[in-house]
């Protein structure tokens, strides 16, 4: 498929087309390498369906840099496990200065469309309950770029080794040849915020 250029109001509008699958959830995971624009996609997306829609970042529920992959049974207990069940999810955040998790509970409503951003979000166990799983993509050296402007190049070291596991895991869980959609993250800027790269 070649490229094609897409509006998220299109986007927004097939969504709440499609079924429910958590529950009377509609799920949507926007994975993808570190730096690829998961974050700025996500955020796009959101607008585009309801300014109530709920985006949920991984890099929140992760218990530090070891954390990468196995975070998921808290996201399955504080999150997909109520939301299942029609239930108000709630889930404790990271603080990545403090090293530890925040005190306090964020609670997220069982909204029309929930949308879950991060490394992994799209994995192969969830495949079966997501509304959509969508993939951000970006050269290498621009996701690079944008990690080490992001979080500084004091953990460079660290950043390393994320996207080493991060490369292993998407050709363990084949996600990209899985996902739903395959979004351009590099020419999100170019594009003003109204729509995206669709590179399949």
């Amino acid at each position: 498929m070649s490229p094609v250029v897409e509006s998220y109001a299109e986007l927004a509008a097939r969504i709440l087309r499609q079924p429910a699958r958590l529950g009377r959830t509609r799920l949507i995971a926007v994975d993808g390498p570190s730096g690829a624009g998961k974050t700025v996609f996500a955020s796009r997306l959101a607008g585009a369906l309801d300014a109530a829609t709920p985006v949920l970042h991984t890099d929140d529920l992760l218990d530090g840099w070891a954390d990468q992959f196995t975070f998921w049974p808290r996201l399955e207990e504080w999150v997909l496990s109520p939301l299942r069940a029609g239930r108000p999810a709630r889930y404790r955040r990271y603080d990545w200065t403090r090293g530890s998790f925040g005190p306090g509970w964020t609670v997220l409503p069982p909204a029309p469309v929930v949308i879950v951003e991060g490394v992994s979000s799209a994995r192969a166990v969830i495949a079966a309950e997501l509304s959509l799983a969508v993939f951000v993509t970006a050269p290498a050296e621009l996701c690079r770029d944008r990690t080490l402007a992001r979080d500084g190049a004091a953990l460079a070291a660290q950043l390393t080794l994320w996207r080493r596991g991060e490369r292993a895991h998407f050709a363990a869980d084949r996600t990209a040849e899985r996902a739903d959609l395959v979004v351009d993250g590099a020419t999100g800027s170019a594009l003003q915020g109204a729509a995206f790269v669709r590179l399949r």
